[in-house]
């Protein structure tokens, strides 16, 4: 009898999962739910996927300040090894939890020439259809490759689109991907408030920066306010001097824009070629990341926000083939009593 009871109500929680919009497998995403704060009420939905920057790591920290710190749900989805559930930014067609999306107020985005079948796409062009805000970081400019279009219904939005030249990125974003300018462990990049912007409510309590990674070469749309340029330096010290051949001219490293899509809803985008794991460990990087949240959302941004970092964040260096391996979503659950 009181097996039977059991089966019953296990068979009854797996049709829920299936049925009810917004109840995933448990241990698919990790959820941080704020308690306190201006965020309380709003929903802001990370997308973890790229092979290289350690976006697993990045997102679940920005995840976390946003929800101690600020009070916002945050729910972080990840690229799933299909064998054994744990985190693999390798897997390029996996992203737990799509259906997040569909209650998400902001998008918050890390993604790398991602492969998703149709029906996660879905989930996300629906969400940026609808108008949501969207805070795209580093390789979010080529978030989609589809190399053989016949095979999905989203071809437009792969970074190599010809129909939409440069994708969802140059399109909606601001930029694709073009290359590199600062080499990656060799010359690293200074982060410099554009004069002409020093007043905008998106910089408030932001400074000049040091950022582990390379800035890459963008030339965003011409309806994009540049936030922050970068120097290339000729070192990987913040001390070291600027390259002599690469800052000419400096480039965009930040910048925001307000695009009307396609179903003619707006979207506030805020973009930055920034964004590894270590990136992070920048105060004033972090602040920037928190107030384009408010920005997107046309809250009132803080004069200075609380940045601090939640919990034991050690990242890893950036590289390809270095993320953790074993770690599973549930894995990076808060404790209870966090601070």
């Amino acid at each position: 009898m009181i097996k039977n009871i059991i089966i019953a109500a296990t068979k009854l929680w797996v049709g829920l999962i299936t049925l009810v919009p917004g109840i995933v497998a448990a241990g698919d995403t990790v959820v941080y739910q704020g308690k306190s704060g201006p965020g309380v009420g709003k929903h802001i939905v990370f997308l973890a996927g790229d092979e290289e920057y350690r976006s697993e790591e990045s997102l679940p920290q920005m995840a976390k300040i946003l929800a101690v710190r600020h009070g916002f749900k945050c729910t972080v989805l990840f690229s799933l090894d299909a064998k054994d559930g744990t985190i693999n930014p390798n897997a390029g067609t996996s992203l737990s939890g799509a259906e997040a999306m569909d209650h998400a107020d902001t998008i918050f985005m890390m993604l790398r020439f991602r492969k998703y079948p149709d029906a996660t796409m879905k989930h996300f062009v629906d969400a940026y259809l609808a108008g949501k805000p969207i805070i795209a970081l580093r390789t979010s400019t080529h978030a989609f490759q589809f190399n053989n279009p016949s095979n999905t219904s989203y071809a437009r939005y792969s970074h190599n689109s010809k129909e939409w030249p440069g994708g969802f990125g140059r399109q909606v974003l601001g930029e694709t991907w073009v290359s590199h300018l600062g080499e990656n462990h060799k010359e690293a990049t200074r982060a410099v408030v554009e004069a002409a912007v020093k007043d905008d409510s998106i910089l408030r309590g932001v400074t000049t920066m040091f950022i582990d990674t390379g800035c890459y070469k963008v030339n965003p749309q011409p309806d994009s306010t540049i936030l922050l340029r970068a120097d290339v330096l000729d070192g990987t010290s913040p001390y070291a001097p600027l390259h002599p051949t690469k800052n000419n001219p400096h480039q965009p490293l930040a910048w925001y824009r307000v695009h009307k899509n396609e179903a003619g809803n707006t979207n506030r985008v805020f973009c930055t070629t920034m964004g590894s794991a270590t990136d992070l460990r920048d105060e004033s990087l972090r602040r920037l990341l928190v107030n384009s949240v408010y920005w997107g959302l046309a809250m009132e941004v803080p004069v200075k926000a609380d940045v601090q970092l939640v919990g034991d964040y050690q990242p890893s260096e950036y590289s390809f083939g270095g993320y953790r391996k074993g770690v599973r979503p549930e894995d990076l659950a808060l404790p209870a009593r966090t601070k």
